[in-house]
């Protein structure tokens, strides 16, 4: 079993999924799971419909318009005058999205977004699938909320790992006997049966569920890139390819904030040893970077991790007294709470600061819940920069003449949060 992952700018034109199907036609059988995200730039759009509906603007109905538009430009680029069942397809799930936001009545924003954003990968999925069957590709697709089963934590789910696992065992392997599998990134099922996401980019995590699974012999995330590099390309012209890495670097990368895979994919994959590979769909010859146990990691280059839209939170005990553990034990507990990652933190006397991802209702929440303990003051538009394998030519290449407001160095790893 092979569990392939193709993300938004894999499938972001007419072009593009056609370049998808020549893959899978390059690498035929039944055996694999093909999980796909949203196309383009769609969990943006959709994202717009959300935050318009949420403040009252009766705008959203023309955004969700204009996202079955783009869709159909598409759909009529690949089949043709054969359109018919696929545009059905896709106007059922836009018009089941018109009568949920027509009819619900939760000011739950969290949930409200799960419910909605979701339909993206399910719009996605339904192009692929019938266009793969349009080409002699069968497959069978399949509603990840049938077996990816979550917690109740909207936009950020947490797996059920035991009824996935039974579920994903039980239903994948008969699908096989007539087609491979396409099915949703990023989707889950709560106990009620809402959906669930699992976090922004959290299609590379249901890739590695499906592997984790169903014991995969090898992941493969498709991407825009030759592969894992230490920089981001488009913001250092000088990023190089790393031709292979652990379990251990791949994770400590993606907890960073490396952007190449989703944090919580290279946990599962370990577990089983099952390699995840990072391939080009452009030059889809080419072999990628390759995570493994066994990775040779001799000539690591620095890795650059630049996270914006950061926020600094600073807590100071009202009576000034010290910060004490007691103290950072209802700090951490308001933090797991609200699922409010902390990606830096740093003790003073009377003082605690916490960085974290500009995410206005969870910071909101935990500010207001906090404010009768401590005076709370906050510092958002900033820039966390990390740098791993780093020496002092690259520190200062990176770091002179900026603002720094926290600096935490140890013996791998420096991070920097700046105002620019």
């Amino acid at each position: 079993m092979n569990i392939y992952k193709f993300g938004g700018a894999s499938v972001k034109d007419a072009t593009a999924v056609k370049n998808v199907a020549q893959i899978l036609k390059e690498n035929p059988g039944n055996q694999k799971v093909v999980v796909i995200s949203a196309m383009g730039k769609t969990t943006n759009a959709l994202e717009v419909v959300i935050n318009t509906y949420y403040a009252g603007d009766e705008a959203w109905e023309q955004h969700l318009t204009d996202i079955f538009d783009k869709h159909l430009v598409i759909i009529n680029e690949l089949f043709g005058n054969d359109t018919e069942q696929v545009v059905a397809a896709v106007k059922q799930i836009i018009d089941k999205t018109h009568e949920f936001l027509k009819t619900n009545h939760t000011r739950n924003y969290n949930f409200i977004y799960d419910q909605i954003v979701s339909i993206g990968e399910y719009i996605s999925t339904t192009i692929v699938s019938h266009y793969a069957n349009h080409v002699g590709l069968s497959n069978n697709l399949l509603d990840a909320k049938e077996c990816v089963f979550t917690d109740n934590a909207y936009t950020e789910g947490k797996i059920d790992w035991k009824k996935t696992e039974k579920a994903i065992t039980e239903v994948v392997p008969p699908l096989t006997k007539t087609g491979f599998i396409v099915t949703q990134g990023f989707i889950g099922s709560t106990p009620e049966n809402f959906t669930t996401t699992l976090g922004r980019e959290g299609s590379d995590y249901t890739a590695a569920i499906f592997s984790y699974c169903l014991n995969a012999e090898r992941m493969t995330v498709w991407k825009d890139v030759e592969g894992i590099m230490n920089a981001d390309p488009k913001e250092f012209a000088d990023a190089q390819f790393i031709s292979e890495l652990t379990y251990h670097e791949a994770i400590e990368m993606t907890y960073y904030g490396a952007s190449v895979i989703h944090p919580k994919t290279i946990k599962p994959i370990q577990n089983k040893n099952i390699p995840l590979e990072v391939r080009s769909f452009i030059n889809y010859g080419k072999r990628g970077s390759v995570i493994s146990a066994n990775a040779n990691t001799n000539f690591m280059p620095h890795v650059i991790i630049n996270k914006k839209e950061q926020v600094l939170l600073s807590f100071t005990v009202k009576d000034f007294s010290f910060i004490a553990e007691d103290h950072l034990s209802i700090l951490f507990t308001k933090f797991a709470e609200h699922r409010l990652r902390v990606n830096m933190m740093q003790n003073q006397a009377i003082s605690f600061s916490v960085v974290v991802d500009f995410k206005r209702e969870k910071i909101d929440n935990v500010v207001e819940e906090l404010s009768a303990d401590f005076s709370i003051t906050r510092l958002e538009h900033l820039r966390l920069l990390t740098i791993r394998h780093y020496n002092e030519g690259i520190i200062n290449k990176l770091t002179s003449g900026k603002d720094i407001l926290l600096r935490q160095l140890s013996r791998n790893t420096l991070q920097v949060l700046l105002r620019d």
